[in-house]
């Protein structure tokens, strides 16, 4: 009797699985899984609770990811330590998304972070003496001229100065047994520190991008003002020596002067990381172009 009442709960009209074409009667496809098409799912209600169930889920994992990263600094790099992973979206995972939000941030505000422009490169950098040179002989390389090599330079310097953030990663996964001898983690887990680092300062640009996006609103010229830009760089260095203390508390027990000292050298590494890869992105741009 039993049964037979959930079968007949089972049994809905009938209706034809638009995937393999099958007439079934059940709630899902037994072929492939599919269900019906209801009005509800096509309207704009539907729409906006499909991409919340997506989002967040039944386990919420993304957005349980997400309040890890922001609110619990170097919680997520000691889940990752401590084998807690099915909870969460992985270290690479999560750097991949927060690389398309600062990828689409950039496209949308038009404004340039880790790239220079070859003007800029040839008569604003430190190193410009040597660009200017490098410069010369790919032009006379290449039998072109600046006027028409610089526009083609500029556009191919965004790309890969937004493709290859990734580059950043292993160098300052490096500094970190060096910093914390006594942890004796892993290298996987210095990895995971480095990606759960670089999400969240990816994720800080884009909230600097779009706190420069409003002061254009207001007239600024955005980052290419010297006091809008010296002041978000600013931001993003004391936000990531923080945001290195509390993880790196977290993570590596390093606490007190001790644990602050080393938050400071890690982010003046970020510093020097940063330049580097503009100068290496030069040097891409310059041979492949």
């Amino acid at each position: 009797m039993t049964h037979d009442r959930l079968a007949n709960e089972q049994r809905v009209a009938a209706w034809t699985c638009p995937s393999c074409r099958a007439a079934v009667t059940t709630p899902f496809c037994p072929g492939c899984g599919e269900r019906p098409i209801v009005a509800a799912d096509l309207s704009l209600k539907g729409i906006v609770a499909q991409l919340a169930k997506a989002v967040g889920g039944v386990d919420g994992r993304l957005l349980r990811t997400l309040r890890g990263l922001l609110r619990h600094p170097g919680s997520l790099t000691l889940a990752y330590a401590e084998g807690r992973r099915k909870p969460l979206v992985g270290p690479l995972q999560l750097f991949l998304l927060a690389n398309v939000a600062f990828f689409a941030a950039q496209s949308l505000t038009h404004m340039r972070v880790f790239s220079s422009s070859l003007a800029s490169h040839l008569h604003q950098q430190d190193w410009s003496a040597l660009a200017q040179d490098l410069v010369a002989d790919r032009l006379a390389a290449t039998r072109t001229t600046l006027e028409a090599y610089a526009p083609l330079f500029d556009r191919a310097v965004v790309l890969h100065a937004k493709s290859l953030v990734i580059a950043m990663v292993p160098p300052f996964a490096i500094a970190l047994p060096l910093l914390f001898l006594r942890s004796r983690q892993p290298f996987s887990v210095h990895l995971a520190f480095a990606l759960h680092f670089y999400a969240f300062v990816l994720l800080l640009f884009c909230l600097c991008l779009a706190a420069a996006a409003v002061a254009v609103l207001f007239g600024s010229r955005g980052l290419e003002s010297a006091p809008v830009d010296n002041a978000l760089t600013g931001l993003i260095v004391v936000a990531s020596a923080l945001y290195l203390y509390a993880a790196a508390a977290t993570v590596y027990g390093a606490r007190g002067l001790a644990g602050a000292v080393k938050a400071i050298v890690l982010a003046i590494w970020v510093v020097v990381i940063v330049v580097a890869y503009r100068f290496a992105m030069l040097l891409v741009t310059l041979y492949t172009t």
